[in-house]
């Protein structure tokens, strides 16, 4: 299992987004506990990023929201950002 620092940015992202859309928040927190078990399941489209980005990653929370983040180690992650895909990008 993944371990998980949370960016003071992200915080920040997160609960500015899950106070305007409600209904995103349990959609999150599954996929966020899907992270935790599998980083690279299917489900979550996890990926690299390039350019400005590159060597960081994102992952889908669902068709519009991102979550951006970085391996520290092979078991520890920091979540940067999450946002619309225009606002993460």
């Amino acid at each position: 299992m993944i371990e998980a620092v949370w960016d003071k940015g992200f915080k920040k992202s997160y609960r500015k987004k899950i106070s305007n859309y409600p209904q995103l928040k349990n959609k999150f927190w599954e996929r966020i506990e899907l992270f935790l078990k599998d980083p690279f399941n299917p489900i979550l489209r996890t990926h690299k990023l390039s350019g400005k980005l590159k060597g960081i990653w994102a992952f889908s929370i669902n068709h519009e929201y991102r979550v951006i983040f970085e391996f520290i180690s092979n078991k520890k992650v920091l979540f940067i950002d999450f946002g619309t895909h225009d606002e993460v990008y």
